[in-house]
């Protein structure tokens, strides 16, 4: 069932939205050869507790999961996709590094997620980070009272497949709120006027996650999920109000 938020319950959302943005623009200037992931989790966790919030992911055991999350980050290197575990491995020239991260305030979540490049990345990595946050402001736009959520998954599906790289179909977006994870999904493909009407109330976690493969992925049995051929991720996200006066991104950074 989709629950659909008041305009005060969206205020309190945006402004766990602006928290959590502050949060990435802490994090992301931490990225650089040598660090650890274990390191960047220690530093989300402190910057969270200093916005007066909680970590979303922390302890957080999603369906069909066997156990709650051990960290407050999600980083995923190179071919994982999304929900890699922070590490002790020191960050290498050219990684491609997903971080993902959420948060909750006054009872609602918000949830969001950036690629970055580490050192001197290849040219088609830099081409698949810009596709993919390409994407996923295509997908937003569509976003929109009246639309549907075929509408921002073909968006998102049509801007990728042109650029010659491929929808990881196995994951998606979600809708937001008092729940981390509600209904609906959020499809990164879809048909034009396919699937739930949108309205105003809806928030939304668009997400796409695009592979420079075949877009092929696989769960392993720490739970991350990496592409099946080995081809590097990208992944954005963000917390989106669907209004009257169209979208609201909410962890806009």
């Amino acid at each position: 069932m989709i629950v659909l938020k008041a305009s005060e319950e969206i205020e309190i959302m945006a402004e766990a939205g602006r928290k959590l943005a502050r949060v990435f623009r802490a994090l992301r200037v931490l990225v650089r050869v040598g660090v650890t992931t274990r390191s960047l989790d220690d530093a989300s966790r402190a910057l969270i507790k200093e916005e007066g919030a909680e970590p979303a992911f922390l302890n957080y055991r999603p369906a069909g999961s066997r156990k709650g999350y051990p960290f407050t980050l999600c980083a995923s290197v190179n071919k994982t996709v999304v929900h890699g575990l922070p590490s002790n491995e020191p960050l290498k020239d050219g990684d491609l590094l997903k971080l993902d991260l959420g948060l909750r305030y006054k009872g609602f979540y918000a949830d969001s997620a950036i690629t970055v490049g580490v050192g001197n990345i290849s040219r088609e990595a830099s081409r698949l980070m810009q596709v993919t946050e390409e994407a996923l402001a295509k997908g937003i736009k569509e976003a929109k009272v009246g639309k549907t959520l075929g509408d921002i998954g073909c968006a998102i599906q049509s801007h990728v497949k042109k650029n010659k790289f491929s929808i990881v179909q196995s994951l998606t977006g979600h809708g937001i709120g008092r729940g981390l994870h509600e209904d609906p999904y959020v499809l990164n493909f879809g048909r034009p006027g396919a699937g739930e009407e949108l309205c105003a109330g809806m928030v939304l976690a668009i997400e796409p996650m695009v592979a420079a493969g075949s877009g092929a992925s696989e769960q392993l049995k720490d739970e991350s999920f990496v592409t099946s051929d080995g081809s590097l991720a990208a992944h954005f996200e963000h917390t989106v109000a669907i209004t009257e006066k169209g979208p609201k991104i909410l962890t806009k950074i």
